[in-house]
């Protein structure tokens, strides 16, 4: 059987054996980390949700290359072109006809939506009375787990990034998924991809990475220490709630209205379940979420082609969303300490990694660890409290890169 017809029956190894020796192995290596991705959502280990889908896209990414032109060595897929150029209105039709994933992609992904409507998905499972019961300790914690993005900002901008593309990359400190895809489409579209695809690659993990950061920085006596009773307080009602909800997303939006589509993504979920709406209830904490979030995975497992994963700037990216993440869990762990000292050695200093805001995940963390060394130590109620925190930090830190570099970047020359 001669080449030309190797290369048309069998184009997913024909493109792979014609590939540089840097793709062919970044190929292979990511259909390896897809099937693992698959095998640790199945097994609880990482988020399934998002993990599966994502795990299964990457794998079918890197292994359906076909030839668009076999003389000229030009390699694609049949899923998604991302880097439409801007204007190219016939192009982008002809690639809505072309690439199955083009619609999902260009009408929910690109323009941020999809992240708007995982963030109301949130909103309505957010108990944001965990938040009200102990404002103080919970922002304290979420404040100092923020610490990967301050260090990654100046750290992105030492290694030649744009204040934009810098500002992008520091949010994944932030641990907020849709709060850094819409931060990144916002201030560097051309790395917005690229961008969150590591933002979600690397939260996925955090839920296997934060507990050995914390045996690490937390001694076994300390991480079972039982949270004190909490004092007799009047119960927060729904109303209150609802009013809380209300004001923060009326003044979040007049202080940062470049992100108001996520404060109102958010508070609209939180409205809806305080208001009694069961139906739109069930409906946004179900299909919509669950929807949403699958996508998001799948989309996100077909964007890590070879090719663009294997690019300098990705790679950087790699380093720099890790070293975002490490430093605010490390952060939140330290808010931990300093409320372990505040309240005379009372507060269980674990709870601070869940200041990171990978909600719920980092307060599941939090208290899988705590019961490992103590099954009679309750810390959720605080966990939760943190993890509501770290998710409106993380937006507000967001509309501040957002508002202040845009601002810096028009002004200068």
């Amino acid at each position: 059987m001669d080449g030309i017809d190797f290369v048309n029956l069998f184009q997913g190894i024909a493109t792979l054996l014609r590939s540089e020796p840097t793709i062919l192995i970044g190929r292979i290596c990511l259909v390896a980390l897809g099937i693992l991705l698959i095998y640790l959502g199945r097994k609880g280990v990482l988020e399934a949700l998002l993990m599966i889908p994502m795990g299964l896209g990457m794998a079918s990414i890197n292994a359906g290359v076909l030839f668009f032109d076999v003389e000229a060595n030009q390699q694609g897929t049949l899923f998604i072109d991302p880097l439409i150029p801007d204007g190219a209105t016939d192009m982008l039709v002809q690639q809505l006809q072309i690439f199955w994933m083009q619609p999902i992609y260009t009408f929910t992904f690109s323009n941020g939506l999809i992240a708007c409507l995982v963030f109301m998905g949130i909103g309505v499972l957010l108990d944001v009375g965990f938040l009200m019961a102990r404002p103080f300790t919970s922002m304290t914690i979420a404040l100092f787990a923020e610490l990967g993005t301050f260090v990654a900002f100046p750290l992105a901008v030492a290694f030649g990034m744009s204040l934009n593309d810098a500002a992008a990359t520091a949010t994944i400190g932030g641990a907020d998924g849709p709060m850094i895809l819409f931060a990144a489409l916002i201030l560097s579209q051309d790395l917005f991809v690229p961008i969150t695809v590591v933002a979600y690659l690397y939260l996925g993990l955090t839920y296997g990475g934060y507990p050995y950061l914390i045996k690490l920085m937390v001694p076994k006596r300390l991480r079972g220490l039982p949270m004190p009773p909490p004092k007799k307080r009047k119960e927060i009602t729904a109303n209150q709630k609802l009013i809380f909800a209300v004001v923060a997303n009326i003044i979040l939006c007049l202080l940062f209205p470049v992100a108001a589509p996520l404060f109102l993504s958010l508070f609209i979920g939180v409205v809806i379940r305080e208001s009694g709406l069961v139906h739109f209830a069930e409906v946004f904490s179900g299909p919509i979420l669950y929807g949403a979030t699958f996508f998001l995975g799948l989309l996100l497992g077909v964007l890590c082609e070879a090719r663009t994963i294997l690019d300098p700037q990705v790679l950087l990216l790699l380093v720099l969303g890790i070293i975002a993440l490490l430093f605010s869990g490390i952060g939140g762990l330290i808010g931990g300490y300093v409320l372990y000292f505040a309240t005379g050695r009372k507060f269980n200093p674990v709870i601070g990694i869940a200041g990171v805001s990978c909600v719920p995940t980092t307060a599941k963390v939090a208290q899988k660890t705590v019961s490992a060394a103590n099954p009679d130590a309750i810390v959720m109620p605080h966990a939760l409290g943190a993890s509501v925190s770290g998710v409106i930090t993380s937006a507000i830190i967001a509309g501040i890169f957002i508002t202040v570099v845009s601002a810096q970047t028009a002004v200068t020359p």
